[in-house]
């Protein structure tokens, strides 16, 4: 592969924005999952809340997921396979915990106290949510720079240096 195009090729400069921006989001996501994890633990073993405990486990998995697609875009190849493996895996390790923490508190017949913290952080979670949801474009913007992606990453799969000097010559004589 010429050295300008494959997985280690240069980003153009809009892809090396888009990329970076991305990034910076990934961190904020991480940051405000470090942080749920903190408040919802706290909150959990106050309230002895099985469903506290779960939102924050969710959160340890979500830090999982953005670090696997960190990991991911920081190099291509096979590790969009694996990544996806490591975010299931991490999907089944939750649900296992819960079904187990649930049925030991429905087994015992105990009843988690009320915690504030946890209501104030769902509360916080939500208005993000729903200040998000107010962007209408964020999403389907978020879709097209995954559509450029996957079109490069596709081009490049069966049009290797298609976009190098030359390339349009290579490929019509490639088989």
């Amino acid at each position: 592969m010429d050295s300008n195009t494959g997985p280690d090729a240069p980003l153009p400069g809009r892809d090396r924005a888009l990329l970076r921006r991305g990034r910076m989001l990934e961190g904020i996501t991480l940051g405000w999952n470090a942080a749920g994890i903190v408040v919802l633990a706290i909150a959990a073993v106050r309230a002895r809340s099985a469903a506290l405990a779960g939102f924050g486990l969710n959160s340890l998995i979500e830090i999982g997921a953005s670090v696997v697609v960190l990991w991911e875009v920081s190099a291509a190849g096979e590790r969009q396979r694996r990544a996806l493996r490591l975010i299931g895996g991490a999907f089944l390790i939750l649900a296992a915990c819960l079904a187990a923490q649930s049925g030991v508190v429905l087994a015992t017949g105990y009843h988690p106290g009320p915690s504030l913290l946890g209501i104030i952080w769902t509360a916080a979670t939500a208005a993000a949510m729903f200040a998000l949801a107010r962007l209408w474009w964020a999403d389907p913007l978020a879709a097209l720079v995954i559509v450029s992606y996957a079109l490069r990453e596709a081009r490049e799969i069966f049009l290797p240096g298609l976009l190098a000097p030359g390339g349009m010559a290579k490929a019509r004589e490639t088989p």
